[in-house]
């Protein structure tokens, strides 16, 4: 059995190639994927070879860890369904190509406890489930947000679950005009535009390392910065932040409770994913879909389709 797969065979370069997968075991399910998103984050940093050492690194790689499709093959103990709509948080499918995070592929091979039925409403929007359980989980850590840096679709969604927990609404700062739009129920703005040097909790979703001594100078004393993006390098003035007594915390990948929690909101109509998705493209496309979703600002979200990838 193989697979249509995007390959990045080294940093700016892609390939669609078709690659050998693992026979399946009794534990794992074979899915047909549907759709599957590009990260502008840890994405970006594989395709730029800026990604910093990780498990699995190295090239040629199959990226992707925000897939969803049909499941079309069970194995007797993977505990699922034929037929069932699941989302798949990335695979160790290939025998050819790195894993890393190995989603973005027609056709994936993944133990049974790995996937996560969804509602069939969803459809290409479940692949944003990932940056739900993202933002959730940096949350759960800590106090709620009081102010987001990023209007991204990260930042949108943990405003989104700041305002769904009921707490204040937090104010998000984005400095590109084409991303200010689209808020509901808080308020973005420039950070020129906002006097406050009060936050108690502020979230980070930039990926910007050189912001901590701004974002640092506009904390309570004893506020906590959380960093909710993924980085390079980070640095920062260590007197401003002894001063305010500060704390610095990492949010750390999801956990399995996490993409069943937002799974249940986005089914309840709670968490809404409304507007998130910018950009759909057959993966035929890919190359430009990657350009687009890396270095077009109008681009939220790409999603490329694998339904009719034959």
């Amino acid at each position: 059995m193989d697979a249509l797969a995007i390959v990045f065979e080294r940093p700016e370069a892609l390939n669609l190639a078709r690659l050998a997968l693992v026979e399946p075991s009794p534990e794992d399910v074979v899915v047909e994927v549907q759709w599957t998103g590009i990260s502008s984050g840890t994405e970006r940093l594989l395709w730029t070879g800026r990604m910093p050492a990780f498990p699995g690194m190295g090239y040629p790689l199959v990226p992707g860890y925000e897939s969803v499709g049909r499941i079309v093959e069970c194995g007797a103990e993977s505990g699922r369904r034929i037929g069932e709509l699941v989302f798949v948080a990335g695979s160790k499918s290939f025998l050819d190509a790195r894993p890393l995070f190995g989603g973005a592929a027609e056709r994936l091979v993944v133990p049974g406890t790995r996937v996560i039925p969804i509602d069939s409403t969803l459809q290409d929007s479940g692949i944003l489930l990932a940056l739900a359980a993202t933002a959730l989980h940096a949350i759960d850590g800590g106090a709620v947000p009081e102010l987001i840096i990023g209007h991204g679709v990260l930042g949108r969604l943990l405003a989104r679950l700041a305002v769904l927990f009921g707490n204040e609404p937090p104010v998000v700062w984005e400095t590109n005009p084409i991303r200010q739009q689209g808020a509901s129920g808080y308020r973005v703005c420039t950070p020129s535009d906002d006097e406050r040097r009060d936050y108690k909790s502020i979230y980070d979703v930039s990926g910007d390392g050189s912001l901590l001594d701004s974002l640092i100078s506009r904390l309570a004393p004893n506020g906590e910065i959380v960093l909710a993006g993924f980085y390079d390098t980070l640095s920062f003035q260590f007197a401003p932040a002894f001063q305010k007594e500060a704390r610095l915390r990492v949010a750390a990948q999801w956990q399995p409770g996490d993409l069943l929690t937002v799974a249940k909101y986005a089914a309840q109509g709670s968490l809404s994913f409304t507007d998130l998705i910018s950009h759909v493209q057959p993966v035929a496309d890919a190359q430009s879909a990657y350009r687009t979703a890396f270095g077009d600002a109008t681009c939220l979200k790409m999603v490329l389709d694998w339904r009719n990838c034959a």
